[in-house]
């Protein structure tokens, strides 16, 4: 761990002894609870344990130690984004580029622009270009099953990020792999930290993205481990596509506290995103950005929502994707492929970030993976 880092985070944790129950994270001893117990003590108790390992930072490097060596220079990838307005897909393709510099292969990224239309006429674009290798992140891979085809009949692997329900080689028949934390185990620990939060009772908003299957299974999860909590209520389980949340969330916002006023406690975003936008209308109801409703990001864990997080503005905690570390690991999957190895079916733990342990950083990422990538590659 980076020096800085680590005194800052050690200050931090020195100072949350300190003042143990006044930060925000201790809200469910203070702000919530009554003299009546929840009705969901053993799943409190199970949900306080499970955030209390998920919110440690020293998380040193479990991914792959070994691999092929560097493929040769000139390799050309073609990284496809859901719509590069999404912090998440924006990030990795990011640390793809970085990746690909080190390798000295060419990367492109094209805007899937968030529709289905788009996502195809990408998908064209990036075959037309003749690549080695086609990344598409944060759509589904069964929207472009044909491109996907006509990519392997090409010698073409494709790689996905949240492009199939589950992570590796197994998430979908057309992808080489599925790079992605389990679905399951994100979507289990932002329940789980509403539940211990607010000390087991709560009333929760849920927005989603039905159009994308990926980001509806996480919101379906999400729910079904909120109901374990008998005083953990859902109010409102609302469906907000992704490209449309800058233009709907204010209306919705409105009409939410409108219906719900003060009952509205939690809310829980299949993509910090939805924060970004929802923020406007909390603050002009005259809402406390540090207060309820205490927000949880359930993925991606870009800047910006690192930025709401440490400033606890209208976001209180992120479940972050290591979004640079998983585009090393596309290009590494890409080298993989190029190889003609297996894929690594290396999955990320999930990490829960609040502005007790973030230690005022911008991102999440997997301590020493440049190295141990480097390593693998003779770079």
């Amino acid at each position: 761990m980076h020096p800085t880092r680590k005194a800052a985070l050690t200050a931090i944790a020195l100072l949350a002894v300190a003042t143990a129950g006044c930060e925000p994270g201790a809200a469910s001893t203070t702000t919530h609870r009554t003299a009546e117990k929840p009705g969901c003590p053993t799943v409190l108790s199970r949900a306080k344990q499970a955030v209390k390992k998920a919110e440690a930072v020293d998380a040193p490097w479990k991914g792959p130690t070994t691999g092929p060596a560097a493929a040769g220079h000139g390799k050309s990838i073609v990284f496809i984004a859901h719509d590069l307005s999404n912090p998440g897909p924006a990030g990795v393709a990011q640390g793809v580029q970085e990746a690909a510099k080190l390798l000295r292969w060419s990367a492109r990224t094209i805007n899937g622009q968030g529709t289905p239309d788009g996502y195809r006429s990408a998908f064209k674009q990036a075959l037309a270009l003749k690549p080695d290798g086609i990344a598409i992140a944060g759509l589904d891979a069964a929207g472009v099953a044909d491109g996907i085809k006509e990519a392997k009949a090409a010698g073409i692997p494709v790689i996905g990020w949240h492009a199939a329900p589950t992570p590796g080689p197994d998430g979908s028949p057309g992808l080489f792999t599925n790079v992605t934390t389990r679905v399951e185990d994100v979507a289990k620990i932002s329940a789980d930290w509403i539940i211990a939060h607010s000390g087991g009772r709560a009333g929760v908003v849920l927005f989603t993205d039905r159009t994308v299957s990926f980001a509806k299974h996480k919101s379906d999860l999400i729910k079904k481990e909120l109901a374990t909590c008998s005083d953990v209520k859902l109010l409102s389980y609302q469906n907000m596509p992704i490209p449309e949340v800058n233009k709907r969330a204010i209306g919705e916002v409105r009409s939410l506290l409108s219906r719900f006023g003060d009952k509205w406690t939690y809310s829980a975003a299949v993509n910090d995103l939805y924060f970004r936008h929802t923020a406007a209308a909390l603050r002009a109801a005259g809402k406390d950005g540090a207060g309820a409703p205490f927000n949880i990001g359930a993925g991606d864990g870009d800047p910006s929502a690192f930025q709401r997080v440490n400033g606890e503005r209208f976001q209180a905690a992120t479940v972050p994707e290591p979004l640079s570390e998983q585009g090393w690991q596309i290009a590494d999957e890409f080298n993989r492929a190029f190889a003609d190895k297996p894929a690594s079916g290396y999955v990320p733990p999930v990490h829960i970030t609040t502005a007790a342990n973030s230690g005022g950083a911008l991102s999440w990422d997997s301590e020493g993976y440049r190295q141990a990538y480097r390593e693998i590659w003779g770079k």
